[in-house]
């Protein structure tokens, strides 16, 4: 049985790297094409056909795509636009193959164990779907369920997403994208365990306690496996949805305070980071205290810094603040840029000053200067420039994750028109900022959380 299971799985692996390396060493094969050859090609149309063909795909892949759209240049202009837009379609599991793969996680008696189990999926997450049920005691819960094989086809886009890395690498060594990769294969690796992200939700819910108008779910800890968990339902919508009806901007600021407290308290007071500011990563609601919130989902995407990499992100926005080119020069060290040059550095600081200018300056305004929706990836590109023209930089690991929270949830803000005073919300978290601190708050919450280590 656990050969034949093994089989199983090596031939989905295999079916699934067929799909995917035609498409990627195809499009590798034309943008090379172009670059040595003089070969001019339709890359935009080409990034349409890799999107049709990765969308019937489960989860994983559309979520590296995602990933690296905000990743400087680790991947063609065209694709990386392309591939941020794909979604999940997975075709949901049936009623039947859910019954069974529920008795696999809590025994044959598994629904005794709630008062009522939705057969239909309420909702796809990238790596399961979600099912609406009620426990005995009358909590609504949601209980996202792994799709099956998903260890053998994180691995199988891995090793594709390790390819297409490659081959544009080769193209185009301005950047040094390998650590990148192993960041992002660490923290895919890691959301396959669903007892693990619980610990992050408990340990979400500890560092955001007390924040107005940011709820996080809790994990039912006896009804949580390493494919199965089980989290109270909170009632909300999806921001998309609320977006669409115009919301007045006081609301759209309400939501974007709270999203910036959702990323960044957690950050400054206790190093740790969500990876993933997607918009189907929140919904949005009333809020008795502040009028308006949000709902924060999805913990599979976490980071935990040590202090001492806080405190190298305080000492970069002092830089930019203060023109200090000594204070950037060590405070890019604490990120794990190595053996800057001059040149490199001052190029560096256009994307360091992209991210911080809105922190810096003491006023109400919106995320960024310009209403293009264009404008970060138009910085990225300028910065892309310089480094080729001063000879490249390997992206430290540390880099990826606070790079996409931070391009991530500037979209979002740009996406709400929010209106807010940056500084005066970074301040509240920063103006008592201890490197010491952070790292005893730290300690004691992911203790408290019981989140595995490593």
């Amino acid at each position: 049985m656990a050969e034949d299971q093994k089989g199983s799985t090596l031939f989905g692996e295999m079916r699934r790297m067929v799909r995917t390396s035609g498409a990627v060493g195809g499009i590798a094969a034309r943008v090379a094409g172009e670059r040595f050859l003089g070969i001019k090609t339709d890359k935009a149309a080409h990034a349409e056909d890799l999107k049709q063909i990765l969308g019937g795909l489960k989860g994983p892949l559309m979520k590296v795509a995602q990933f690296l759209s905000t990743v400087p240049e680790a991947l063609p202009e065209e694709y990386a636009q392309e591939l941020a837009t794909l979604q999940s379609n997975a075709p949901p599991m049936g009623w039947a193959f859910v019954r069974r793969r529920m008795q696999g996680e809590l025994g044959p008696a598994w629904q005794s164990r709630f008062k009522s189990f939705g057969q239909e999926a309420a909702a796809a997450a990238s790596l399961g779907q979600v099912h609406r049920a009620t426990l005995p005691d009358g909590r609504d819960v949601a209980c996202k369920l792994q799709y099956p094989d998903m260890p053998s086809v994180v691995e199988a886009d891995l090793r594709q997403l390790k390819m297409a890395m490659s081959l544009y690498r080769r193209m185009d060594n301005t950047l040094d994208n390998e650590e990148a990769y192993n960041e992002l294969a660490a923290r895919l690796r890691e959301e396959l365990d669903y007892e693990r992200e619980a610990s992050h939700m408990r340990l979400y819910g500890a560092m955001l306690a007390g924040t107005p108008g940011v709820a996080v779910p809790e994990a039912i800890a006896d009804l949580t496996t390493k494919r199965l968990l089980t989290m109270t339902w909170l009632q909300g919508r999806p921001i998309l949805r609320r977006l669409e009806e115009d919301p007045p901007e006081e609301e759209r600021n309400a939501y974007a305070r709270a999203l910036f407290k959702a990323w960044y308290v957690p950050f400054y007071r206790y190093g740790v980071i969500h990876g993933d500011p997607h918009l189907g990563n929140y919904a949005v609601r009333p809020d008795a205290e502040v009028g308006h919130g949000v709902n924060l989902f999805d913990f599979g995407v976490i980071r935990i810094f040590p202090a001492s990499f806080v405190t190298g992100v305080v000492m970069l926005y002092e830089a930019v603040r203060d023109h200090d080119i000594e204070k950037a020069a060590h405070a890019y060290g604490i990120w794990g840029f190595q053996n800057l040059s001059k040149e490199t550095m001052e190029v560096l600081n256009l994307w360091a000053r992209f991210l911080y200018e809105p922190l810096v300056e003491d006023r109400v305004r919106s995320i960024t200067p310009s209403d293009d929706p264009s404008y970060g990836r138009k910085v990225a590109q300028t910065v892309h420039e310089g480094l080729k023209r001063t000879g490249g930089v390997k992206i430290p690991r540390e880099f990826p994750l606070m790079d996409r929270a931070a391009i991530g949830l500037g979209s979002v803000f740009f996406r709400l028109k929010a209106q807010a005073n940056w500084h005066r919300l970074f301040m509240e978290l920063v103006e008592d900022f201890s490197e010491q601190a952070v790292a005893e708050r730290q300690a004691a919450a992911v203790a408290a959380a019981g989140v595995p280590k490593g």
